[in-house]
């Protein structure tokens, strides 16, 4: 049977992007599919919604449950989660992707955006954690697998905009806690996080960014899959890096994940 088959992987951030991308990549294997996100009606700016993802993930071979929802608020993502048990039987895999970034100033942030970004980044990732994880604690091999970077307090990860590396290194900060605390449970913890930009929808608010500078989502969507299937007894309170991933499992040729190979890949944020 493929790694994923039967198995309920509950996605925040899923109607698009890389979260779509890793529902896409677990679906393909006949897995279960959560699609939590905000947008339930077509949006005039980003593609997709909670409804468009599921049929997406249903085409390529899964099972979707859509599930507009708020991650920030407890009543929401508690439904949420009791719709899953009650559709799927429980939950296996936790994908904290959701985000909001904001890659201003201290003087340039409004309090509104430095919200928004620690409400969705840091409370939204451990709500769904502290709700998924009595069904985790259930499961076969649980995991929680979180969108967000290596920790690295040196300053200039902060400088250029302080509230949004709070905001991300909030959610690192959860699998930091999380697997040290969850470990004599069996529930692998880990992060990832890209090498590259990643062409998607957040490209717009990256200054000086173009999609032909990134990867496909699919590279993060194939990292995170080998994450998932490995044993969550030995494998947590990692902070992965995409490429290394891939390439611990013997991959060298990283082109076909490019959006243009002839252009030269611009690094991510908060990597060296």
């Amino acid at each position: 049977m493929p790694g994923l088959a039967g198995k309920t992987l509950f996605i925040s951030g899923a109607s698009r992007g890389i979260g779509l991308a890793i529902a896409l990549r677990a679906a393909r294997d006949g897995a279960n599919i959560v699609v939590i996100g905000k947008t339930a009606t077509p949006h005039p700016k980003l593609p997709g919604t909670v409804y468009t993802a599921a049929a997406e993930i249903e085409a390529a071979g899964g099972k979707a449950l859509p599930v507009a929802a708020d991650i920030r608020f407890d009543d929401q993502v508690n439904s949420a989660v009791e719709q899953a048990v009650r559709r799927f039987g429980g939950v296996d895999i936790l994908v904290n992707n959701a985000s909001a970034i904001g890659l201003t100033g201290t003087l340039e942030t409004p309090m509104k955006r430095f919200d928004l970004m620690i409400g969705i980044n840091v409370r939204g990732t451990f709500l769904c954690s502290k709700a998924c994880l009595p069904h985790l604690a259930k499961a076969q091999n649980p995991h929680i697998l979180t969108l967000s970077p290596p920790l690295d307090m040196r300053a200039k990860w902060f400088a250029p905009h302080t509230a949004y590396t709070i905001a991300k290194y909030g959610m690192s900060m959860c699998v930091l806690g999380m697997a040290e605390e969850f470990r004599g449970a069996a529930i692998a913890v880990n992060a990832l996080w890209p090498r590259t930009v990643i062409a998607t929808s957040a490209l717009q608010v990256i200054p000086g960014a173009h999609s032909d500078q990134g990867r496909k989502p699919e590279i993060v969507a194939d990292a995170a899959w080998h994450i998932l299937t490995r044993d969550s007894r030995v494998t947590t309170g990692n902070f992965f890096i995409d490429e290394e991933v891939l390439a611990s499992e013997g991959t060298t040729d990283f082109s076909k994940y490019a959006v243009d190979p002839s252009s030269s890949l611009m690094p991510d944020l908060f990597l060296d």
